[in-house]
């Protein structure tokens, strides 16, 4: 039922860039367009949130209660896919209530939405697995079957590892696979995936928000889905632009760039923070001449 409301083409595709920072180090870059994947709930959002949709339709589940910041992407998709599927969705938004909403936000009430608040101790507090603030939420709105902040459970770092055999597949030559770091599932699942099929592929997850905690996340999704942690991955932190949805005139003028040289229209939330830090690698000389870089373009 879920794949028959969220049709998805796959695999989606990769391109090939000719990048100048990348052709001054000798390294290739490719585009894994995973933004492609659907047009409301695009890439790396519908891999985390098939199998929880699967899951909450098996168990009878009519409402989705879900968390995340004021821009998160995952909180728009989660939207358009309970549109899709005929489910209601809860919202529940980390801080104070803005007016106006902003387009993230205005996004998610327009496809059906309820939007709700949680101070920022508390949404600590859930974060840190502090299970009373989310018994409260279920309490308030009634029975839900809840998602973390981003997807961020084992059924969604399952769907991010079924990522890395498409990338295997269509550019076997690949040295490093890189992706945006919110809340870490995309990293922990895409890595094991690629760790479990062999060969020496380096995973960089560019961190978009500050604070240098990531990696705990990151291995503590692959050990509760998994059962161990690979070793093929790290997270850059020097990336973030001031924090999660901060942005910088030369992130914009990055951005901006961008899309003037290769037609590709990068958030400044998420794949522009990482398509930012792998070209200071690049410039930087991270990469061995002669390596296949993969983008993860999430979406």
């Amino acid at each position: 039922m879920v794949a028959a409301a969220l049709p998805a083409a796959r695999p989606t595709p990769l391109t090939a860039l000719e990048d100048p920072e990348f052709t001054r180090a000798g390294a290739r870059l490719l585009l894994k367009r995973d933004d492609l994947l659907h047009p409301t709930v695009p890439g790396n959002k519908w891999r985390k949130l098939a199998g929880n949709l699967a899951a909450a339709l098996d168990a009878g589940h009519d409402t989705i209660l879900t968390f995340g910041g004021a821009y998160s992407n995952h909180i728009a998709a989660t939207a358009a896919a309970g549109a899709a599927l005929g489910l209601a969705t809860v919202g529940v938004i980390r801080g104070e209530e803005h007016r106006p909403l902003n387009p993230v936000l205005a996004a998610a009430t327009a496809g059906g939405m309820r939007l709700t608040y949680l101070d920022r101790a508390a949404y600590r507090a859930v974060r840190a697995g502090d299970r009373e603030p989310v018994a409260a939420l279920v309490r308030a709105w009634g029975p839900c079957y809840v998602i973390p902040e981003g997807g961020g459970n084992e059924l969604a770092v399952r769907g991010c590892a079924e990522l890395a055999g498409e990338i295997r597949a269509q550019a076997p030559a690949a040295g490093v696979v890189c992706c945006p770091v919110g809340t870490g599932g995309t990293l922990a699942g895409l890595a094991a995936g690629l760790a479990d099929g062999g060969g020496a592929v380096r995973v960089i997850g560019v961190a978009v928000l500050r604070g240098g905690f990531l990696a705990d996340e990151v291995a503590a999704l692959q050990r509760r889905t998994f059962g161990a942690v690979s070793t093929n991955w790290t997270v850059a932190d020097g990336y973030h632009h001031g924090g999660y949805a901060r942005r910088t005139p030369e992130l914009d003028g990055f951005v901006a760039g961008f899309a003037e040289r290769h037609g590709v229209r990068l958030d400044p939330v998420y794949t522009g923070k990482m398509m930012f830090g792998l070209h200071a690698m690049a410039a930087a000389g991270a990469f061995t001449p002669g390596t296949t870089v993969v983008a993860v373009v999430t979406g």
